[in-house]
This record gives C-alpha cells, structure tokens and sequence, in this order.
C-alpha cells in the first residue's frame, strides 16, 4: 500500500486527491479530495501570460495542499499542470513558485500525456461496467482532451477549447447574445472537425464526460438539490437529456446560474460555455456513430478523472 498525492493544476481550478494504492489488488482507495478554483489561466488567451493575482491564488492554494499532505503523511506526490501553464510565456515564475510552496517540480505535460492519464483514471473505474472502446472527453478551462481505447488509448487528440478560453474570447454578454454562442460553436466545430481526423469518434460505443463542466451538467439534468458526487459518478443521461441541459445552463443569467443549488461559485461564470463545448461533442459523436452504423443514446459522468491517472502512475 502507497499513500500518493495527486495534484492537477488547470485553468480554472487547482485539485487535490490524497489516496492509498494498492497495486497488488488493483484498488485505489480516497482519503481525501479537494478542489479550488483558482483561474490560474485568466487571461492567457488574450496575453499569453500568467497574471501575477492569478499565480498567487494558485500558489496559496499549493501551500494549504502541501500542509494537508503532510498532515495525512503522504509518500510520494505528483503535481501536473495543464494548458494554462503550457501556453504562459511566463511559466517558468509558476513552476518555481510551485516547487518552493511543495518541495517537488511540477511537471507541466502535453496535451496526449494528459489525455492518456485522463483515460486511465477513468476506466479503472468504468471498465468492468460498460463496452468499450470508450471516449473519454476530459472538459477543461483552456483545453479538451478526446482519448479513445478500450484497455488502453489507441487515439487522443487536445483540443485548445475550454470553458474559460472560449468565455474570454466570445461569451462577453449576460447572458450571451446568438451571435457570441455561433461563434464559440464555430470554435468548437472547427477543433473536432481537426479532432476527428485523428481520433475515430465513430468506433464509440460508451461516451464518458470528465471534469467540472460535466459533472455540473450531469448535476442540472439530475436536477440535484447539492451538488451530490455519489450519485453524480457513473450516471448515465440520455443525450436529449444532456442537450436539453447543456442549453438551458447557457441560455441562463449569471445571477439564475448562481442560484442553482448545485453549482460551485467559481463555474458561474464559465459554466455556459463549458456547456457550449459538451453539447457540440455529444451532438457530434452521436452523429457520426450514427454514420458508422451504430447509435449513441446515452452519456456516462465519471467522477474518476486525471486526478486517479497520476495517483496510478505515482504508485507506478
């Protein structure tokens, strides 16, 4: 047994998951997971640089992290960064500030290596309950991995759309105007019709949702009083469901998102987007399974994401 740390670092928000792992018997068991939502990547689309108030938010939080890690005596820990601290001119300031608040580099990887740990720590979870091959769709703030496989990834494709990408470049109205939601839907199609050409979205036969954006959709079409992660994790929607969701959350205020009981204060504004992004990848491998002969009528949310892939790889 290996007590490991994993710690993902987006665009939006900075997530913790202490866990004990057992290799022997393939189980990873959670003592603890936590989540902030920093915005480490405010901004970097337009300047491509880090803000100096967002670097500190984000290095506050690896500090109570590492505090937690020592508490809760943690062997080993892997800090992964992600596509706001890929595109930053500046990243070098971020990973310094990170090695000196935990005491380890964080390790800033590419967008395949992010879908590979996306895939796995999914699947560990999914596999024994549905057919692969799966696509697993890891929704981020600045970035959307597609990774396809069954046992292991044999396509992954990053897409450079995410929920606070496309918010700072298009979404400016509340709530976005027709015209703003045509041209992040443009963006959108334009990154999975290069997508598509690497990663065969047709051989899906389980659609599998990761991450924020997901989970709070899945929460929406559940209509959950809180935000509940045990009934979130491995629900399956009927993707009319998930459409129906996806353009009421970005058809909403602000204010009437906010009002959601289930919705973290830190997504409000970026939600609608994110939801933009989910619907135009549902709608689009639905359709091109349809092409290939088959039919995609529900959406799986895993709870299991990137976090899981970098615990198993440090037990690894």
């Amino acid at each position: 047994m290996t007590r490991v740390a994993a710690i993902d670092c987006g665009t939006n928000s900075i997530r913790l998951l202490v866990a004990d792992v057992d290799t022997g018997a393939g189980k990873l068991t959670d003592v603890e997971r936590r989540m902030e939502v920093v915005r480490l990547g405010e901004g970097v689309d337009r300047t491509g640089r880090i803000a100096p108030e967002a670097l500190e938010r984000t290095l506050d939080a690896a500090r109570r992290y590492a505090e937690i890690c020592a508490d809760l005596e943690v062997g080993r820990i892997r800090f992964v960064a992600t596509s706001a601290s890929r595109d930053a001119e500046n990243r070098q300031d971020f990973i310094d500030g990170v090695h000196a608040a935990l005491g380890v580099p964080p390790e800033v990887i590419g967008g395949e290596e992010e879908a590979a740990l996306s895939f796995r720590g999914a699947t560990s979870v999914l596999a024994g309950r549905h057919r692969g091959p799966f696509l697993v769709v890891d929704l981020g703030g600045g970035s959307t991995e597609l990774v396809l496989g069954t046992r292991s990834p044999v396509a992954a494709y990053s897409m450079d759309v995410g929920c606070v990408r496309l918010t700072e470049r298009h979404l400016h109205d509340d709530p976005p105007t027709p015209e703003q939601i045509a041209a992040a839907s443009a963006d959108v199609n334009a990154a999975l019709d290069a997508a598509a050409a690497v990663v065969p979205l047709g051989r899906t036969a389980t659609l599998v949702g990761l991450a924020g954006t997901v989970t709070t959709v899945t929460a929406h079409t559940l209509k959950l009083p809180t935000y509940d992660p045990a009934r979130i994790d491995g629900a399956e929607l009927r993707v009319d469901a998930v459409l129906t969701s996806c353009a009421d959350l970005l058809g909403r205020t602000r204010a009437e998102r906010a009002a959601l009981p289930f919705m973290h204060p830190g997504r409000v504004d970026v939600i609608g987007a994110g939801a933009l992004v989910w619907s135009d990848i549902v709608t689009r491998v639905r359709a091109e399974v349809g092409i290939a002969g088959g039919k995609l009528s529900c959406a799986v949310t895993s709870e299991h994401d990137i976090l899981d892939g970098i615990a198993w790889s440090i037990a690894d």
